[in-house]
């Protein structure tokens, strides 16, 4: 007789690697050989909006150096609970335009969902760090209202998933969630906004390249890379199998003082961009969100910047440089 042998259900690297994450201050100095001086004020801030950093990102950081580029992204300081003029909870106005719980209808023809509140790093900067994710995410038991109004908004034809990051969610949630999506013949487009593949390149999975490929949605991936030491062999490999699939790859990156705000940094990663099959996208002049201040380029020397990078680069590697502003209907070009 033989035995019917139950199937073994495993976790996946990407979760583990999630759960493994750093998200103790104190280990998260240690592990980086850094000053125990900056304990006091890191613990603080990341009371405030916690810490936490994937091992495969951390691993990319040079140990004992403060002024890292990658560190300096994710790591809590003290000038985080500085209240400066201007800098709000709310920078790009997300909350007024709601529609139903998750939908956001910010630009013409196309939608957002906030598919997750959830993050596989917390970035300092993040335009969202203060968002009600809570009263706000489209989670399964909410996404009959979400999909009912978008069956019904005939004049839309772009889908983005965003969150935090959508990525977070499981690959079988989310291919419920594209195949609902794939049956409504208005829809053309699926944008997918995500960072967790930079820190965690193993959620490129088989599974996530078969759901994002299926229907007659033409799938493009928004990936968030900053600095060109984000772009590993193993991130730019997991790329190549969705261009390959028919996947268009951009990136979109912020201008962030002390991690990518010279020539060289941004020359550099609009090439190394290129190189793993991804288009420079969007530049975004930071948004003003409070805590973040501490990251903004002098207005003169981002000028300055972009006139330089214009003469270095070919137009195609040429990212467009834009700042968003609450209540318009697309993002803004700068200078």
């Amino acid at each position: 007789m033989i035995h019917r042998i139950e199937p073994v259900c495993q976790t996946p690297l990407w979760q583990q690697a999630l759960a493994a994450a750093f998200t103790d201050v104190e280990e998260f100095l240690d592990y980086l050989e850094l000053d125990s001086n900056l304990l006091p004020a890191a613990r603080s801030s990341a009371m405030q909006f916690g810490l936490k950093v994937p091992r495969e990102f951390a691993a990319l950081i040079t140990k004992g150096d403060p002024t890292d580029p990658l560190l300096r992204q994710v790591l809590p300081i003290a000038a985080e609970g500085e209240t400066v003029e201007g800098f709000i909870a709310d920078p790009v106005g997300d909350l007024d335009t709601a529609i139903v719980p998750g939908v956001l209808h910010k630009y013409h023809g196309r939608l957002l969902l906030i598919a997750s509140g959830s993050c596989a790093v917390n970035c300092r900067y993040c335009f969202r760090k203060h968002f009600p994710y809570q009263e706000t995410t489209v989670y399964r038991d909410r996404w009959q209202q979400a999909l009912t109004y978008i069956a019904r908004a005939e004049d839309i034809d772009e889908i983005i998933l965003s969150g935090g990051d959508p990525l977070t969610l499981s690959d079988g949630r989310l291919a419920e969630l594209v195949t609902r999506l794939n049956k409504m013949p208005h829809l053309k487009r699926l944008r997918i906004h995500t960072r967790l593949p930079v820190v965690i390149p193993s959620r490129l999975t088989d599974e996530l390249v078969r759901w994002i490929t299926s229907g007659h949605l033409k799938s493009v991936m928004v990936l968030h890379i900053n600095h060109a030491k984000e772009i590993t062999p193993a991130l730019a490999t997991a790329l190549t199998r969705l261009s390959q699939a028919g996947v268009t790859l951009l990136n979109q990156s912020v201008l962030l003082k002390g991690v990518n705000d010279t020539l060289p940094a941004l020359v550099d990663l609009s090439y190394t961009l290129f190189e793993a099959g991804v288009l420079p996208y969007y530049l975004h002049l930071l948004d003003k969100v409070a805590g973040a201040a501490h990251f903004e380029a002098g207005q003169k020397q981002a000028q300055q910047l972009q006139e330089a990078l214009r003469n270095r680069l070919p137009g195609y590697l040429m990212p467009k440089w834009v700042r968003e502003e609450p209540g318009l209907g697309a993002k803004q070009p700068v200078f």
